[in-house]
């Protein structure tokens, strides 16, 4: 075993992720969040900044000049109410940390603490970056990033819980994408309204949403290469107020994800084309709001080995998996415009896949006794990255 591992506050993390449990805040807002953090990193003797109001940036300094890697936790809640039954649910009226990030935050605490006893011994510098408003576009990573404060970093490692994955184990896409961009549009569609009984005194935005709908099926499924991973889902779609009435308006709202820029780009100018080639068929106008939101994550060959190595080296080859490509989305994302970026995944569930709530879902829990997997791997990852 090695010996810093007995040094891991395993009592101090899981009480820090109660607290922040029970006292969550939103993105943009994490202000109380961002003081414990920042108090607690100036305690292990940790120099803090703020790159913004609610973001905390610590670095530690090894005893000789070496590469410099940066660690990054995100801090914000979500705008839910909590179900869970747990003794330290959120006191806050809906707002929880249904998704992890107070668990994060706990977890990248606890491995700031090792390494700063660590200091002597370290060739190099260990950044950590205790992010605000993950969970809101445009996200606090791209905020952060172009402050500038990040240049001269040689590679980002993130980490994030997932409930139905073994307890304790790491999951790593050894490569490429990990997860998909995280686009949409907002469309308002303005047509005619008329009397249902006189159809041909309105232009029906429904037929004109409908068509838009069905057109929009044939985007995956005959522009993007087969195998590769393309989500576009239609998720709102209002309208009218009465059967006897065509109304004069609609509205929809869609999620698009993808994982291939060159994809990313034909998919949004192929919608583009059917919005606008069918509005004008109808005789409809509309307003169109198309959002690029987080890319896809990328993770780096290299970055992604070490994470990988460094996991079994701590944990065991048993308790460390080749990670699918995930459909969700991650603003951990634009760590890359600044180095080569490796983005993991903990279990904190069981090793029953789909065991528990998901991530975001109201009873969302985890098992703590995974977060010292995370730290060890935290940890063993800068101590190789370093030599």
């Amino acid at each position: 075993m090695k010996s810093w591992i007995k040094d891991i506050p395993v009592e101090e993390m899981i009480a820090w992720r109660h607290h922040f449990h029970q006292h969550p805040e939103l993105s943009f807002k994490e202000y109380e969040t961002a003081k414990f953090v920042e108090e607690k990193l100036q305690s292990f003797g940790i120099e803090t900044i703020r790159p913004t109001e609610t973001s905390v940036l610590g670095t530690l300094k090894g005893n000789k000049e070496g590469k410099t890697i940066l660690l990054r936790a995100d801090m914000d809640a979500l705008p839910m109410q909590e179900e869970s039954t747990l003794p330290f649910a959120s006191e806050v009226k809906g707002v929880a940390h249904t998704c992890g990030h107070d668990t994060h935050t706990a977890i990248l605490l606890a491995t700031a603490q090792v390494l700063a006893g660590m200091k002597d011994s370290l060739n190099g510098t260990v950044k950590f970056i205790f992010q605000h408003a993950e969970e809101l576009n445009p996200g606090g990573a791209k905020e952060i990033v172009e402050t500038g404060l990040l240049n001269g970093v040689d590679a980002v490692i993130g980490l994030h819980i997932m409930p139905n994955l073994k307890t304790g184990s790491i999951h790593v896409m050894p490569e490429g994408p990990a997860t998909t961009s995280a686009d949409g549009f907002y469309l308002h569609i303005q047509g005619k309204g008329s009397h249902g009984s006189m159809p041909q005194n309105g232009i029906d935005p429904i037929i004109v949403g409908t068509q838009i709908v069905n057109q929009m099926q044939t985007v995956v499924s005959r522009y993007v290469t087969p195998g590769e991973l393309a989500v576009v889902s239609v998720g709102e779609f209002k309208s009218g107020d009465a059967p006897n009435i065509i109304p004069d308006k609609a509205f929809m709202s869609a999620s698009i994800r993808t994982v291939n820029e060159e994809t990313r780009q034909k998919i949004a100018a192929r919608i583009k084309e059917i919005i606008d080639n069918t509005c004008q068929t109808y005789g409809a106008t509309y307003d169109l709001d198309y959002i690029f939101s987080y890319p896809a994550v990328i993770n780096d060959k290299n970055i992604s080995s070490l994470v990988i190595d460094s996991a079994k080296e701590v944990l065991g080859d048993d308790m460390v998996f080749e990670a699918a490509i995930s459909s969700g989305s991650e603003d951990f994302a634009y760590y890359r415009q600044v180095a080569p970026i490796c983005f993991m995944w903990l279990g904190g569930g069981t090793a029953e896949e789909g065991c528990g709530f998901a991530n975001h879902h109201p009873n969302f829990t985890v098992k703590e006794e995974a977060f010292v997997e995370g730290v060890k791997t935290e940890v063993q990852t800068v101590l190789n990255f370093l030599k």
